[in-house]
């Protein structure tokens, strides 16, 4: 169904075909879009300090954030909807949410339409929401499946039928009274309704974010979050990581696979978890990899290399599932930013380069400890401290991309990349993170 019937006379994102196409061409997204923007997003954390959707928003270059809401939003949508639910596949995100802001305009533009209502949670200010003139749209779209978010409001609505619209309530971390009252408020049973998820639009330590996790408040958590300041000494890695670290060594000087299949059985939780991402999605093998020797016979060391040092990323237990996210995330964007751009067999050393920036975050050692016992080449080593040499701009790139910091648009234009090419990396690689993440799961019990 679409949602043109409800689109206001004279709205200036009204056109001659909306209401007028049908069918298939009508509810395409244009190829050109997000042609000259770029997506922006904030990740959204459980207790557990897990991924479990992003809050989306949009850049128009040369543009202050928030201007312009209604056209943002609308190339917003087409460019979620061409990248997260391509016609002929559906939805790529599985069971992750896209938290959207969303202006009351924004409520009647079509595309909409473009992107599954289940997945979908419209963020809106108190005043928007409470709008009596709005009350039909808001039901209708919430009929639909659509969730919203109340943003800037000291209570739940008292009217009955507008609170069973509001599925997500933004809250300050600081105000725990606000949140105690509206967790009493929140509570299923309460007029039918199921319980309202509580979410604090940011947090700045570790600290703020546990206390969110006592109360039941899941967290947005930007590119600026970062996990506690790390140790100096690089005896901190631990025995997992040693080990990984020993098997890069090797690969590097080509010692033979017998040799490092050797030294890889002597923990064989290690062995599952690397044969097991071998053969995950992400990779996109034709046939089931059962070894060591197969793997590397069929592909040969650099694609090991790789593996190795996905595993190394996600081999401290006392790192979160976030920051393990955060860094496959930056690593597989780094590469999609750089193909076509270098030969294809710099793919692993742009994967590295990009994963191995976040390393002193995932493993708790300084950079310079971490460098001290893994060999990397001079041009991986450049991009990593400095962000310069061969892949520095590329790393520099999906750094500002994730904090949000007005430099996307100028990096890229160094990079000769258009907007489109930067949106399409990021989101394919919140794609390919589903498929990379069982790497970090251990052998079953």
């Amino acid at each position: 169904m679409r949602f043109d019937f409800f689109r206001r006379s004279g709205s200036g994102d009204a056109s001659p075909a909306d209401g007028a196409g049908t069918g298939e061409a009508a509810s395409r997204p244009p190829a050109d879009a997000g042609a000259n923007g770029h997506v922006a997003y904030a990740m959204l954390l459980d207790g557990q300090r897990r991924v479990t959707g992003y809050r989306m928003a949009w850049r128009a270059a040369g543009e202050a954030p928030g201007a312009h809401a209604g056209a943002g939003v609308k190339a917003l949508m087409d460019t979620l909807a061409l990248h997260l639910n391509p016609e002929g596949t559906g939805w790529l995100l599985g069971p992750q949410m896209l938290f959207v802001d969303v202006t009351v305009d924004a409520l009647f533009q079509s595309e909409l339409q473009s992107l599954p209502p289940q997945n979908v949670v419209l963020c809106m200010g108190a005043d928007d929401l409470m709008d009596a003139d709005m009350r039909s749209i808001l039901l209708f779209l919430r009929e639909q499946g659509f969730g919203f978010m109340l943003c800037g409001a000291p209570a739940l609505p008292d009217d009955a039928e507008l609170r069973a619209i509001v599925t997500h309530v933004e809250v300050n971390v600081g105000d725990v009274a606000l949140v105690e009252r509206l967790q009493k408020e929140a509570q299923p049973g309460q007029s039918g309704q199921p319980a309202i998820e509580l979410i604090a639009p940011r947090v700045d330590t570790w600290q703020e974010f546990d206390a969110c996790a006592a109360r039941r408040v899941h967290v947005f958590v930007d590119g600026a979050f970062r996990n506690p300041p790390v140790k100096e000494a690089e005896e901190a890695l631990q025995p997992e990581s040693l080990l990984i670290v020993k098997l890069m060594q090797m690969i590097q000087r080509n010692e033979d696979v017998r040799a490092i299949e050797s030294a890889l059985k002597h923990d064989a939780a290690l062995t599952y978890r690397l044969l097991r991402y071998i053969n995950s999605p992400s990779v996109g093998m034709a046939v089931e990899i059962h070894s060591l020797r197969h793997a590397v016979a069929m592909l040969g060391y650099s694609p090991l290399y790789r593996w190795l040092s996905l595993l190394l990323a996600t081999s401290n237990k006392a790192s979160s599932p976030f920051m393990m996210k955060k860094a496959i995330l930056r690593g597989r964007f780094v590469e999609l930013i750089g193909q076509g751009m270098l030969p294809a067999s710099e793919a692993d050393n742009l994967f590295v380069a990009g994963m191995f920036s976040l390393l002193d975050q995932l493993l708790g050692v300084s950079m310079e400890g971490v460098l001290r016992r893994v060999q990397l080449t001079e041009a991986v080593q450049q991009a990593i401290l400095s962000r310069s040499g061969l892949y520095g701009p590329f790393v520099a790139l999906a750094e500002s991309c994730e904090l949000d910091d007005g430099r996307a648009a100028r990096l890229s234009e160094a990079l000769f990349l258009s907007a489109s090419q930067v949106n399409a990396a990021q989101l394919a690689a919140l794609v390919w993170s589903l498929d990379a993440g069982p790497a970090a799961a251990g052998p079953p019990a």
